[in-house]
């Protein structure tokens, strides 16, 4: 496995170098790739026509899908057979917090996607692609602060009010699509490190929230398992619908975000997809989650999400939104806890973007202990729901060869139940102004 990871970055980095033909997001070149026809000379980036062309694009990460209206910003070109494309941003940000618990903190976070695709025989068509992130370096003490925010672990302890940077290898994926007729399609998606058929895109990648750089308060009953160990995917598309299955190692990433974790197949996923139009893209998944926090190895989780995108090019912009729903159920105890999210940004004007997350969740008495060396008879139980509110605004600035460049800001309040104002607050607000980079 680590000698397939081995090669397929030499093959990404060997080839990504500057090409006469290399180009620019609107001014894309067409070609007759499958998947590829679809590509707009008057958008931002790739525009698919039905859900097997949005399959086959695999512009987010693992095999997740979007409406089919959906811009994607990336640079492109051909070389020989092979077409390849680049997309990835990074943020650079100065978070300040109020309340009991709340902490300022300078930090960037970023991920970059190379690909390289190329037609196999008259109907394959093979992906390679991998997902990187300097997070580990660029977000030190392994967590930036946000309030309310539960999952994973730093230095032993269980984060609390923070976030954790993502893993360097983000995914190191290989995807073979086979097109049995015009309206059918196959696909096989094979990753040491990659996103199994669970939940909708995950929070970098959507289309929904790509100008606020924080994580979901919902992300671990939502998307967390976006960076799994050994995943494979068998996947089925006809017409407006589709269906897969994973199979993937549950735990999800250690604190040692340099390498490349791996472990057994021992969890499952199932997915089914319907766009019932250019602009709609609604997904069902359940999972069962082996051991997934590294402080609770004993309990395993039955994850179920749901989730609804809508998203309208217009004139000079464009309004993606999406609706989430995440369940986790502990299949030990049967503890449960749901988190729901709506979250929406529209692009006018070409170079401004306004958005908002509203975020309702339940939360665990992890936040009561706070990031202290948990006791070994503690029960981990959700207790109480937390409301996260979120607005933002910015502008595309200046003018650079490959480069999107912002600054913007955004306002997060809350709604703090009454068990929790002791130790929070009534009235805590986080206020984050960035510097956005992104590649187009």
């Amino acid at each position: 496995m680590r000698t397939a990871v081995l090669y397929v970055l030499a093959v990404f980095f060997s080839v990504f170098s500057p090409a006469q033909d290399s180009t620019v997001g609107g001014s894309t070149p067409t070609t007759d790739m499958d998947g590829m026809g679809g590509m707009s000379q008057s958008k931002m980036g790739m525009e698919s026509h039905s859900l097997s062309e949005t399959i086959t694009q695999h512009t987010a990460s693992g095999t997740d899908a979007e409406p089919s209206s959906t811009p994607s910003e990336m640079v492109m070109f051909k070389k020989g057979g092979w077409m390849f494309m680049f997309h990835g941003e990074a943020f650079l940000n100065e978070l300040q917090q109020t309340g009991l618990r709340g902490a300022d903190k300078v930090f960037s976070t970023n991920w970059f996607m190379p690909m390289a695709q190329r037609k196999i025989g008259a109907s394959g068509t093979l992906t390679l692609r991998t997902m990187l992130s300097l997070e580990p370096a660029t977000v030190t003490s392994e967590r930036y602060p946000e309030l309310f925010q539960q999952g994973e672990t730093a230095f032993g302890r269980p984060i609390v009010d923070g976030q954790h940077p993502h893993n360097f290898f983000m995914e190191v994926a290989a995807i073979y699509d086979y097109r049995v007729s015009e309206r059918t399609l196959l696909s096989v998606y094979a990753a040491p490190v990659g996103d199994p058929a669970l939940g909708p895109p995950a929070y970098p990648h959507r289309a929904s929230a790509p100008e606020d750089p924080m994580a979901p308060l919902g992300h671990h009953l939502q998307d967390s398992t976006h960076i799994a160990d050994d995943v494979i995917t068998l996947g089925i598309t006809h017409g407006m619908f589709r269906v897969e299955a994973s199979g993937f190692h549950g735990q999800e990433p250690d604190e040692y975000r340099w390498d490349i974790d791996t472990g057994r197949i021992d969890s499952w996923s199932a997915r089914l997809t319907a766009n019932p139009g250019q602009n709609w893209s609604f997904q069902y998944s359940i999972s069962d989650l082996a051991s997934p926090e590294a402080l609770f190895p004993h309990e395993n989780i039955r994850r179920m999400t749901a989730s609804l995108i809508y998203n309208r090019p217009i004139h000079e912009g464009n309004w993606n939104s999406m609706v989430l729903w995440g369940r986790n159920q502990s299949l030990q105890d049967g503890n449960v806890g749901n988190a729901y999210l709506l979250e929406s940004t529209l692009r006018f004007l070409n170079k401004n973007n306004v958005w908002t997350r509203i975020e309702n969740v339940d939360r665990t008495n992890e936040l009561l202990t706070g990031e202290t060396l948990l006791s070994p008879s503690f029960t981990e139980r959700y207790f109480t729901r937390v409301q996260a509110y979120t607005a933002g605004y910015d502008r595309d600035i200046g003018r650079l060869p490959h480069l999107l460049t912002a600054v913007g800001a955004q306002l997060t309040w809350y709604g703090v139940p009454a068990v929790l104002q002791p130790v929070y607050g009534s009235h805590p607000l986080g206020v984050l102004a960035f510097l956005r980079l992104r590649a187009k």
